[in-house]
């Protein structure tokens, strides 16, 4: 949901990245006063650096804070946060690495994940040099096909961890079924959350009762819980120098294919980019019925972060369900 990256140089190496680590989460006042700077510490040890020779902010977020450090050994991305801990940015990293791990699509490789000294965190991460564009929508679509499809869970839909969605938190406890997930830790999730911050019981019930009735939208297709991006729009897409896609900023966990497409509002996917996803993953019956109900998760997110702008989108969503299916 947030940019987080301008444009990122590789680290001078081909190989598979260091074992990503978290730091402790508590520490002794003696090891804490030792490491008053453990971003630097980490990169003038575990990061192979004998000096940092400079370092630059990056624009582009509104949550975290970016910089660029650049070294001897090369460039990292690091983002910091004074005010949260760091289960945030460890969520991101397992998220990254279990991307990476697919060998597909490129992600920047996570390094350390850790606390900051005077509160908040941290993350290191592969710094990557971005081209001028977006890159080439049918190789987004492949790749981006190839990962789902290289990306598979045997403990069903859900997440190692809980991670954010923007700054919403989002609930990837495991669960042996889609609609089941889909309906309790997505839609419902947001749903609670409207009602608690704007009192909106109008949409609140109304989408209960698409919840319940929505399973006929998920009849006679097969679904499996792929590896998602989560959180795939143009800001979190990009190109490196020489034209591969990457995307960045992750909410992942393992989810229906389809709902990677939930933020296709603000993403510019064209017709070159589905066909290429649908020659590897190939689209299921009722695709077109389904759309709108892995867009309505991210209206209802943005109606949970940016306000009642998006209310009258989400509204319209859960109202055309609910006359399909006769609710």
């Amino acid at each position: 949901m947030v940019v987080s990256y301008i444009g990122i140089s590789s680290l001078n190496c081909s190989c598979f990245p260091p074992r990503l680590c978290f730091a402790k989460r508590k520490q002794s006042a003696v090891s804490a006063a030792m490491s008053d700077d453990p971003i630097s510490d980490w990169i003038l040890s575990e990061g192979n650096a004998t000096q940092i020779t400079r370092t630059s902010p990056i624009g582009g977020g509104c949550i975290n804070n970016a910089r660029r450090y650049d070294t001897d050994a090369g460039s990292f991305f690091v983002k910091t946060n004074r005010s949260i801990g760091p289960s945030m940015f460890e969520g991101e990293a397992l998220g990254l690495g279990a991307m990476y791990e697919t060998r597909t699509i490129r992600v920047p490789r996570p390094f350390k994940v850790g606390p900051l000294p005077t509160g908040g965190s941290y993350i290191i991460m592969e710094f990557i040099d971005f081209g001028a564009s977006r890159g080439n929508q049918s190789v987004l679509g492949r790749k981006l096909a190839e990962m789902h499809k290289a990306g598979k869970s045997e403990q069903g839909f859900g997440f190692d961890v809980d991670n954010t969605i923007g700054s919403t938190p989002q609930i990837n406890s495991w669960t042996s079924d889609w609609i089941e997930f889909y309906g309790k830790h997505r839609l419902g999730y947001q749903l609670k959350l409207i009602l608690d911050q704007y009192g909106d019981s109008t949409i609140y019930q109304k989408g209960k009762q698409l919840v319940k009735n929505m399973a006929p939208l998920f009849q006679n297709i097969v679904i499996e819980p792929c590896l998602l991006h989560g959180d795939l729009w143009s800001g979190n897409i990009s190109s490196d120098k020489n034209g591969e896609p990457v995307i960045l900023d992750p909410a992942c966990y393992y989810g229906h294919n389809e709902a990677e497409f939930g933020m296709s509002w603000c993403a510019g996917f064209g017709g070159s980019f589905y066909n290429a996803y649908f020659e590897v993953m190939p689209k299921q019956p009722g695709f077109e019925k389904r759309r709108e109900i892995y867009l309505l998760y991210h209206y209802l997110n943005h109606y949970n972060l940016f306000g009642s702008s998006y209310r009258s989108s989400a509204m319209s969503i859960i109202d055309d369900y609910l006359l399909m299916l006769g609710v």
